[in-house]
């Protein structure tokens, strides 16, 4: 059974390379979202460091201080987390991948997504190649979060969307999407997709967005966005500030929303 709502909170952040300091901040805005109600956080992607060389030396296994540290919080405030993304050491070889885990409100590892979608462009004369330093994941993920199913995702997944169609086609109700959206595409995209995911697949959309100097000296967007199946904004963080979002998602009006316009019942197979 669904539940009636489930209370979110956004932490949206300009992380550095010192990871301790990182990991810091984020703890902080983690109190702060619980502090204003939040059952379920969500930290954007490579929160604890965005390092631009030495990947390797930043990575960790799943096991590594930072998951760890996160499963005590969790366990210890009884609430759900979603790191958004870490550069998780492989077994095979000197070989990392760009990792969303999520934790349960017991402190355990509920789901571990690895990125797809491998982010490899020229951003107004910025070369950036993730395929340099990351293996692609394989695998989607639809997870769920205290009786809500919930599709995983990073980034430039956001741009792939039968990734979307996929989850809710499994049952989703909710889609994360945790970023580090660089400000010329999200200037012109990331909103716009982020609520048309939200729309075309009648699900909340989460999407915690970093804010601040890049890595390679791309500057990312902010604005980070909590959104409802109709396409609503229920919360946006700014272009340029750290801050932390909490807004209540509604689930019988999705409930509602598919009953009454059934979109998914009314789709050919071409």
């Amino acid at each position: 059974m669904l539940p009636t709502t489930l209370t979110v909170g956004v932490i949206q952040m300009n992380t550095q390379q010192d990871k301790e300091k990182n990991i810091a901040h984020a703890l902080a805005g983690c109190e702060e979202a619980l502090q204003k109600g939040a059952q379920f956080l969500a930290l954007p992607e490579t929160f604890n460091s965005r390092a631009c060389s030495n990947k390797w030396d930043q990575a960790e296994t799943l096991a590594g201080p930072t998951v760890q540290l996160f499963q005590d919080f969790a366990k210890n405030t009884h609430s759900w987390i979603l790191l958004g993304s870490i550069s998780e050491r492989l077994s095979q070889g000197k070989k990392i991948s760009n990792t969303s885990v999520l934790i349960s409100d017991e402190g355990h590892c509920h789901a571990v997504y690895r990125k797809m979608h491998l982010f490899d462009a020229d951003v107004h004369g910025k070369i950036i190649r993730e395929s340099d330093c990351f293996v692609a994941g394989e695998t989607p993920v639809l997870t769920d979060i205290k009786g809500i199913k919930t599709g995983l995702s990073i980034c430039y997944d956001l741009r792939f969307g039968y990734l979307y169609e996929r989850y809710r086609s499994l049952g989703a109700h909710m889609l994360c999407i945790p970023s580090s959206f660089t400000t010329p595409t999200g200037k012109a995209h990331w909103e716009v997709l982020l609520r048309a995911r939200a729309i075309e697949n009648q699900c909340f959309v989460i999407a915690p967005n970093q804010v601040g100097m890049g890595t390679g000296g791309v500057p990312t967007f902010g604005n980070s966005l909590i959104i409802d199946p109709w396409g609503t904004v229920l919360a946006k963080g700014s272009e340029y500030d750290e801050e932390v979002l909490v807004a209540t998602l509604n689930f019988q009006d999705l409930v509602s929303l598919r009953k009454s316009f059934p979109l998914f019942e009314h789709k050919k197979q071409l």
